[in-house]
């Protein structure tokens, strides 16, 4: 389990979490401010769409994505990323199967909670 009071956590050491449906999460490291983690999608996998009062940015490290934010839809590959503002409405679909880092300020204190 992570602890927050860590400053150095390895990938090997951390688990990923099944969401059901193609998809899991692992949290690499968060702190009060800011929480980093990593999303695998198998293809046709879904984000759904959702809404929270974190800002979030995206970064796609495999795979390909049609990301919808604020009603606007947008295909992104390897190396792009996205900016989400606090209560958007947004959500995914992954087109070939990937791989997402996730970033959060404040952190998700519900991802925490469920760890």
């Amino acid at each position: 389990m992570i602890k927050m009071s860590e400053i150095f956590l390895h990938d090997k050491a951390q688990s990923w979490t099944d969401l059901g449906d193609g998809v899991q999460r692992k949290i690499l490291v968060y702190n009060d401010e800011l929480m980093l983690m990593k999303v695998r999608f198998q293809k046709g996998a879904i984000g759904a769409l959702h809404r929270h009062p974190h800002t979030q940015i995206s970064y796609v490290s495999a795979g390909k994505f049609r990301y919808h934010i604020d009603g606007t839809d947008e295909i992104l590959g390897v190396g792009d990323s996205c900016i989400i503002s606090p209560d958007l409405i947004h959500g995914c679909e992954c087109l070939e199967e990937g791989e997402l880092i996730d970033s959060f300020t404040p952190h998700r204190e519900d991802f925490v909670r469920s760890l």
